[in-house]
């Protein structure tokens, strides 16, 4: 049974801290992280009436386990809502982070350098608002085919937004993070849009996927794209050995970057007590980043001359694509999995993500553009097995429309529409459990890639 919302508290994740608690107006308000960042949230609106869920009764405030789930990727979006109609005893998947779990480059259903309207879902794709005409956060990227989705029953909110960060950012483009950044109507943080959306509906899982943005994703990408660009293969000039790019990762680096997504969670968490949860009324699944590019000897392309970025939109060095796979990935995924643990918070499962795409990363053998494959458009059948499940690489001076350059290196349609399988087993009819999740080839009865939880 939910219990009567408490005081608004903002937690620290120093165990000789007590949580610092308002109520009321004052609930509002930005608290100094003892990390020495500023606890921020938002808020977005939802949208209903999307045929993407099948509504089902159950019991008032039925939980037959609960999930909060805590998401990582690098890569580093929102809020749409899935459901026919409000209910009060509805069950809810909320899912919080970056573009990872967003729904980045959830338009385009695979590549190809050919007529861009092949492989697009369609211009709406991450429309969120109440019309279906725009997004409630521009470049949250919330698209329609993220993973949030699972349907099965249970109804689903998208509050995460690309280029997110644990903490909100408010120059430029609005970013919201996993603080207490309340900015008033549509600039709040996700966990104060988790918090105001959890005290007046039913909970069970939230997914959380945060952590890469902190990194520095996508100024690692920008810095490796270059560096191919601008020296031969003769004399190659590798990102992973720049000092600026090997700093993110030392020991101290990622130390720092846990203690961040330690607090994220922490947030997330004490969201859900201040919406009048306990522990055992819902679970956080702490979901990790996956591998957007192969090893270096997996790759199409020949590392030298052009074909690798000019036909395949992958130009990194071979060195850098093992450098990415062997530490990045890994060390963005240690982030998220130690964190969960600094955090404190004990309900909550690990749901990794980070070997799902294999055998479908950007440039890998096997499978390629659909002019490579002889497939027509991504509606026709097998095309899921023959695309790649991750948007090319695009740069400023070759990108054109539609194609965005924040969609690059994203999962796109069916790397989304694969991790949607992998949640919905994950959260197994409320029984939530963690897993790893791997490709096992073909699609299932609802268009989705098959996928093992193993």
């Amino acid at each position: 049974m939910r219990h009567e919302p408490l005081p608004t508290c903002y937690p620290t994740i120093e165990t000789t801290r007590a949580p610092m608690c308002v109520a009321g107006a004052e609930a509002g308000l930005a608290w100094p992280h003892p990390l020495g960042k500023t606890l921020v949230s938002e808020r977005v609106t939802d949208r209903r009436g999307v045929d993407m869920v099948d509504m089902t009764e159950h019991g008032p405030w039925r939980r037959a386990a609960s999930l909060v789930v805590a998401v990582v990727l690098a890569f580093v979006g929102a809020a749409v809502v899935g459901a026919d109609a409000a209910a009060d005893d509805a069950r809810w998947v909320v899912t919080l982070g970056d573009s990872a779990i967003s729904g980045e480059a959830g338009r385009w259903a695979g590549n190809t350098n050919h007529s861009s309207s092949k492989v697009d879902t369609g211009a709406d794709a991450y429309f969120d608002n109440a019309t279906n005409t725009a997004e409630t956060t521009p470049g949250c990227h919330r698209s329609k085919y993220a993973e949030a989705f699972i349907g099965a029953g249970v109804n689903s909110l998208n509050l995460a937004c690309s280029g997110a960060r644990t903490y909100t950012r408010t120059g430029g483009d609005f970013k919201p993070g996993l603080d207490w950044y309340d900015g008033g109507a549509g600039r709040r943080s996700q966990v104060v849009e988790l918090q105001s959306f959890a005290s007046s509906n039913d909970v069970d899982a939230v997914v959380v996927l945060i952590g890469a943005n902190n990194f520095g994703f996508a100024d690692i990408v920008t810095r490796c794209v270059t560096n191919w660009l601008t020296s031969p293969s003769w004399w190659k000039n590798y990102c992973s050995d720049d000092s600026d790019i090997r700093n993110r990762f030392t020991s101290s680096a990622v130390d720092a970057r846990t203690n961040e997504v330690a607090g994220a969670i922490a947030n997330v968490a004490q969201a859900m007590t201040n919406a009048g949860y306990q522990s055992d009324d819902y679970t956080i699944i702490v979901q990790t980043y996956w591998s957007p590019v192969p090893r270096g000897d997996q790759f199409r392309y020949s590392q030298s001359g052009w074909s690798r970025q000019s036909i395949g939109g992958c130009g990194v060095w071979n060195r850098d694509a093992n450098w990415a796979n062997d530490t990045a990935v890994v060390k963005m995924n240690q982030a998220l999995t130690e964190g969960v643990a600094r955090s404190g918070v004990t309900n909550h499962v690990v749901l990794d993500m980070s070997r799902s795409l294999d055998g479908h990363r950007l440039c890998e053998q096997g499978v390629g553009l659909l002019e490579e494959t002889g497939v027509s458009n991504y509606h026709q059948a097998g095309a899921a097995d023959a695309a790649e499940w991750v948007s090319q690489i695009r740069t400023v001076t070759t990108i054109f429309g539609p194609y965005q350059l924040q969609e690059s290196l994203h999962a796109n349609y069916w790397g989304q529409l694969a991790m949607r399988n992998c949640l919905r087993q994950a959260y197994n009819g409320g029984a939530v459990q963690g897993g790893t999740c791997t490709s096992t080839g073909g699609v299932n009865g609802l268009g989705e890639p098959n996928m093992a939880l193993g």
